[in-house]
């Protein structure tokens, strides 16, 4: 049976790890164990009396606030990383698109629908930020949230992924049972308690996010500096290099920080001493990564969990200070929680008023508690089993294990794709061509994985018949480096992906293995590219024995070498038909430039071997640009004593926009001042004042969120009543995608389109 051991009004309250005492009651002494974990061990000691600890009365304010918050971020994330104010982008009606569902029988509905779609699932959001129809809410947030991210597997990651639970999880809570307008139309279920698994499944699966996290953070790449290298010289780490080396700011900081954080956060925030310390740099973490990453609400979601994991009836005590004319729009301060049947109470203990005002009758658990708590176990069990269930499904690992998204291994890894090939065989007429890489796809995510990989080979063999390619065999050659390592080929490219063999429970077999043997040669590559100068670049590459890799020196690049590291290869000019065979230290100093060359790996083991070269037209870009801003000093100085010539006149004048560029005869010299306009503006941008910054914020946000409004307008009056004439929906589109006046964005994506300005 469910027993007692503090007073009635104290249960009533639930203060441990919860609300707050009726006033004049004294809590009852507590043990050690329950000071620190909330419950005494007799509590765990049959199945009956765990049930009756799972559905104790807690204070419903704290998980009132969450979903509140919860609510709101999915409603803004539906318009943003979901994609409604892109949607007729992202799907494209009617356009011959390769797609890639978790089930190959899932595809999108009619444009029109699909937004009517991502319309439930937006109302399903708001729904449950007002705890309006909450359960229907949920249903409507949760169906639509899962059939969309079932759709394009390529939009997986850890965070949607974690939205998508936590939405099921509210669904089955009580989590309108504080401030909602649900509480407002039914008294019984205004501030009424929530059974404690409420808080246990979410606390647990906040806990599993981070402790995973920094189990997975446990991989040699991320414990010796190699996953998130570039991290380092974000300006947020600028602090910290004021006393580290940039070098010791990647190992110590981001590396060795983000490890011990997401080991101990779960834990930290878990207990009442240290919460407080928890709370600073959990807070800290996700402010940072919200300016790191772009990561959606990611971040300021994990922010709204933490909170969770302090006493429920926090917000009673923090809301009590503010004025009372603020009461109608904040969470209600008082009066205490009244009793609920999804609890289970324990008999009042002797020595109290068992009719006193407030007191809840004793009752003994149900089927529906006992559901309760068999739902928290399982629940619980299943999300630790999952992260490490990939010996089930072994068609879906590669280099790294699963699919990317449930495994909670954020930001272990990272991949740099050096070289993509796709090359199609007529399998009437023998004809071999070649295939621009990511052809009738949106989407570069199926170069690393296999699954994904198959899905795009048979979507192309059924698109190429219409180019009049019969029966196509599909092979591709996909180069990529993880966490700095050698590039290297991630699948065979011998191997006709169309009818290549794939299970979700097998191991891929055309899937070429990682070298990791080759892992401590990346010490070697710091060394190596120490010496290089500003102008020079290297590519270091490793290949099987027996395969080859065909590659073309651009005529941009001069001084163009090969040298082996480890390994034989054979080196073949394409168009002189000779060939140089090349040991461990040989050097083959010039390749011809534009033209093909192809290196055979020819020794036993794989070869490495790298490519240094410089790009000479950069170079002499670098010069003229270095000249053309020194003599436009000399002139803004008044140093300059020649007269300047016709075609170097805009120097004085600049170029205030896109149009006066006709005026600018000097290719070179258009390119300079281009450049030195957009540098402007990007600097503009960042020394910015704050008002300027969120005036800048909110202008853009306006803008997206008008244009995915009209745009479900549009379609939602298209199902209503039919489309208008093809000239009205124009105009209509047309003044949807309305831009902010000056609109300047995406500066940084417009330098490094420039002719030589990729270091940008």
């Amino acid at each position: 049976t469910c027993q007692s051991q503090r007073p009635a009004a104290a249960r009533g309250g639930e203060r441990t790890r919860g609300t707050t005492l009726a006033p004049g009651t004294k809590p009852a002494a507590e043990s050690w164990m329950k000071r620190i974990f909330g419950f005494e061990k007799e509590d765990l000691s049959s199945w009956e009396r765990l049930v009756c600890l799972l559905n104790r009365p807690t204070d419903p304010a704290s998980l009132g606030v969450f979903r509140f918050l919860f609510g709101l971020l999915m409603a803004l994330d539906v318009t943003q990383e979901r994609g409604l104010s892109h949607l007729d982008y992202k799907y494209l009606d009617g356009a011959p698109l390769c797609r890639f569902p978790l089930f190959n029988f899932l595809e999108p509905l009619p444009m029109d629908w699909m937004y009517f779609v991502y319309l439930v699932m937006f109302l399903g959001a708001i729904g449950i930020m007002l705890g309006f129809f909450y359960r229907f809410s949920c249903l409507m947030f949760i169906s639509t949230y899962w059939y969309v991210f079932f759709l394009d597997k390529t939009a997986w990651n850890n965070h949607s992924y974690l939205y998508g639970l936590i939405g099921f999880q509210l669904t089955l809570m009580d989590a309108n049972r504080y401030w909602s307008i649900d509480g407002l139309r039914n008294p019984k279920k205004r501030n009424a308690h929530v059974p404690l698994w409420n808080y246990t499944v979410v606390r647990a699966q906040i806990f599993i996010v981070y402790f995973i996290a920094g189990v997975k953070k446990l991989d040699a790449d991320w414990v010796e500096g190699y996953s998130m290298q570039y991290l380092a010289h974000h300006w947020l780490f600028d602090p910290f290099k004021l006393i580290l080396p940039v070098e010791l700011v990647s190992l110590l900081v981001v590396h060795g920080g983000g490890l011990v954080l997401d080991l101990t956060a779960g834990y930290l925030l878990f207990f009442d001493a240290t919460r407080p310390v928890a709370m600073v740099f959990v807070s800290y973490f996700h402010c940072m990564n919200s300016q790191l990453f772009s990561i959606g609400m990611f971040a300021y979601t994990m922010l709204a969990t933490s909170p969770l994991f302090c006493y429920p009836d926090w917000p009673r005590r923090f809301f009590r200070h503010f004025p009372a004319c603020l009461g109608v729009f904040l969470p209600p301060a008082a009066p205490l929680p009244q009793p609920s049947t999804s609890c289970v109470y324990p008999p009042t203990p002797p020595g109290d008023p068992k009719d006193s005002p407030g007191t809840p009758k004793p009752t003994k658990p149900g089927r529906r508690h006992t559901l309760g708590a068999l739902f928290t176990f399982l629940y619980v069990a299943e999300q630790l089993f999952l992260p490490y269930s990939h010996f089930i499904t072994q068609g879906y690992n590669n280099w790294t294990n699963g699919l990317y998204g449930y495994s909670w291994d954020m930001m272990v890894h990272s991949r740099s794709h050096q070289h993509v090939k796709i090359t199609y065989r007529d399998g009437k007429t023998g004809d071999i061509g070649y295939l621009n890489p990511g052809v009738f796809t949106q989407s570069r995510r199926w170069k690393d994985h296999g699954d994904m990989l198959k899905q795009y080979a048979t979507c192309l063999s059924r698109h190429l018949p219409r180019y009049n390619i019969t029966d196509p065999e599909i092979y591709f050659d996909i180069w990529v480096s993880i966490n700095e390592r050698f590039q290297q080929r991630i699948f065979d490219p011998r191997v006709d992906i169309v009818k290549a063999e794939w299970s979700p429970f097998r191991p891929n077999p055309w899937l070429m293995p990682l070298l990791v043997d080759l892992s401590p040669w990346r010490v070697k590559f710091s060394e190596i590219e120490g010496t290089l100068d500003n102008q020079t670049e290297v590519v270091f590459i490793a290949d099987f024995p027996g395969l080859h890799l065909e590659n073309y020196v651009s005529g941009d690049l001069g001084n163009t070498s090969v040298q082996v590291l480890q390994g034989q290869v054979n080196v073949e000019i394409v168009e002189e038909k000779v060939n140089y065979t090349l040991h461990p230290g040989d050097k083959m100093k010039q390749l011809p430039g534009g033209a093909y060359h192809k290196v055979y790996t020819v020794s036993e083991g794989p070869s490495c071997y790298m490519y240094i070269y410089v790009n000479t037209t950069e170079a002499a870009l670098q010069r003229n640009f270095t000249h053309l801003l020194e003599l436009q000093e000399k002139i803004r100085n008044g140093t300059e004593t020649e007269p300047l010539p016709p075609e170097l006149q805009p120097l004085i004048t600049g170029l205030e926009d896109d149009d006066s560029e006709g005026n600018v005869s000097d290719p070179v010299l258009r390119v300079f001042l281009r450049r030195q306009r957009r540098m402007k503006e990007r600097k503009e941008r960042r020394e910015a004042s704050l008002p300027q910054r969120i005036e800048r914020f909110v202008v853009k946000k306006y803008y997206m969120l008008r244009r995915g409004f009209l745009m479900t307008a549009i379609a939602m009056r298209n199902l209503a009543v039919g489309p208008p004439p093809l000239e009205q929906l124009t105009q209509e589109v047309a003044y949807a995608n309305m831009k902010e006046p000056d609109s300047k964005a995406s500066l940084d994506d417009s330098l490094q389109a420039e002719v030589g300005h990729g270091e940008l």
